[in-house]
Formats: structure tokens, sequence, C-alpha cells
């Protein structure tokens, strides 16, 4: 097994502006992870789909368009139908405060709003991954 993250970036839905996720991608590639970027206008079950196929330790996604309490449990429930409920699921958008916590309790690890760095996303998904990792092995 590899020692580099793998993770998987997605634009679910009809958002059109892909620029953030792109600075993203090239930042998590700069720390040493494995990036897959599946583009813009993907639906829950191609970004799983593809995740599971790429055997991803997480999926990030970007929502902008104001669907992000009808894309983020799709892309929730469709991991756990697949078996993918090992993978993380973060993301970024414009997600006021009582939706993101509504989201995190339904299962989203991380949500990340406009002002987050690049480096504390890095952060996060290293010490994310890290511990899932080690929850794992001691089951």
């Amino acid at each position: 097994m590899s020692d580099k993250i793998r993770v998987l970036l997605a634009k679910p839905g009809l958002d059109g502006h892909d620029r953030g996720i792109k600075i993203i991608a090239a930042a998590l590639r700069d720390a040493g992870m494995e990036v897959i970027y599946t583009g813009l206008r993907q639906t829950p079950v191609q970004i799983v789909n593809a995740a599971i196929q790429e055997d991803v330790e997480a999926v990030g996604v970007s929502i902008l368009s104001g669907a992000h309490m009808t894309l983020f449990p799709a892309i929730l429930n469709t991991l756990r139908e697949k078996g993918g409920e090992n993978i993380l699921l973060f993301g970024g958008g414009i997600i006021p405060d009582t939706e993101a916590t509504e989201l995190e309790k339904m299962g989203v690890a991380k949500l990340f709003t406009p002002g987050a760095t690049t480096t504390e996303i890095v952060a996060w998904l290293e010490k994310a991954v890290e511990a899932k990792q080690k929850d794992e092995k001691l089951l």
C-alpha cells in the first residue's frame, strides 16, 4: 500500500465554478498526495463510483450552487450503499453554520468555508486520514 494519501476531488451538480477546487488540487498534490479530479457537473453516483474505483481515502467536493443540503447527503448515502462508508467525505462552499453542523452530524467529516487556507485543508486531511487508518488497524 502506498504511503501517499489518495484523494478524489469533484464538483457535483450544476455549479461551473472550478477555480477553488483546482487550487485545492494543486495544494494537495504539492503536499505529496495523489489527487484525482473528476471535473465539473458530476453526479453523486459518478463521484462515488470513481472514489471506489480509485481506492481513495477521501473525497472532497466543492459546492457553490446552494445545493449542499441535497448533494452532500446524496454522496454520503451512495457511499454507504456501495460499500464506501470508510471513505472520508469533506468539502467546501458557501454553507451557513447551522447547515454545516447538520451535514457534519449526517457524516460529512469536515466543511471548509471561504477563508480556509490550503495549509489548513492539507493539515486537516493528513490528520484525518492518519486517525482513520489507526482506527481501522485497531479493528
